[in-house]
């Protein structure tokens, strides 16, 4: 599969122990954050996901369910699967570039 981010990533030897869970809390998942950058991560999930609402769920990435993200399902391939983060309270992630401020003449 052909690398098609375009932000720089962390890729985590052992993997990183994270759980998936739905937004309204009816499923939970353990999972492994094999990498991650601004933008999204690659998981191993742990379990079967038929069934699952995987459309937008919660990224747990401690037991306390503290630290988290909110995610959107990019990807499947067998138990591995991409993930985009979306922003606190503006749905999707902005994608779009920003573009310079034009000073008056």
């Amino acid at each position: 599969m052909a690398e098609q981010r375009s932000e720089r990533r962390v890729v985590f030897e052992r993997g990183h122990p994270a759980y998936m869970m739905a937004i309204d809390g009816t499923w939970r998942r353990n999972c492994i954050m094999e990498d991650a950058s601004d933008g999204g991560a690659k998981l191993t999930v742990g379990g079967s996901l038929e069934g699952l609402h995987l459309k937008e769920f919660f990224l747990l990435l401690s037991s306390t369910g503290l630290a988290y993200r909110r995610c959107e399902l990019a990807w499947v391939n067998g138990d591995q699967l991409g993930v985009i983060f979306l922003q606190r309270g503006k749905g999707k992630r902005n994608t779009s570039t920003k573009t310079p401020a034009k000073t008056p003449a």
